[in-house]
């Protein structure tokens, strides 16, 4: 497996991703072309030095999974550095053999050399196997998640 930073022609490889599941078919636009506004996300993205937006390479088969890492930089914790985890997905075809585990693995040790002091992720509570696997990895659900909604 390789792990890489996205380029603009992965794109429509990540979004195909992000909209194969049942929550993601609901939020995402796949289409081809994509719309202008997945284009706008990765030039912002992709200048960013606190994101990496990381896409996994099977030799064999392509582009098989991705994932998003953010690094926050905040006062508490003596000027900390939060890492978060966000958009973690890995080809239907590809699923239940090991790659989530070799993923979060990569993204705990990359958040250590950028000396993070904490990875953090948000899962949908309608998501229970992905609860248990992230428990399995050493994930503890220590806070209360909130979120409020806009209209786009």
């Amino acid at each position: 497996m390789i792990f890489r930073k996205a380029k603009r022609n992965d794109i429509v490889y990540i979004v195909e991703m992000l909209a194969d599941d049942e929550l993601g078919k609901t939020r995402e636009d796949f289409q081809i072309p994509l719309p202008a506004a997945y284009l706008e996300a990765f030039e912002n993205i992709n200048v960013d030095p606190n994101q990496e937006l990381i896409v996994v390479e099977d030799d064999s088969a392509g582009i098989i999974g991705t994932m998003q890492l953010s690094f926050i930089q905040y006062l508490t914790y003596q000027g900390g550095i939060r890492a978060q985890i966000e958009a973690v997905r890995i080809r239907k075809d590809k699923r239940g053999l090991g790659m989530g585990r070799k993923m979060f693995e990569w993204a705990i040790e990359t958040a250590r050399d950028r000396n993070a002091h904490l990875l953090q992720l948000t899962t949908d509570k309608k998501r229970p196997e992905a609860i248990q696997f992230y428990e399995d990895l050493g994930f503890k659900a220590t806070h209360e998640g909130m979120k409020m909604h806009f209209k786009l």
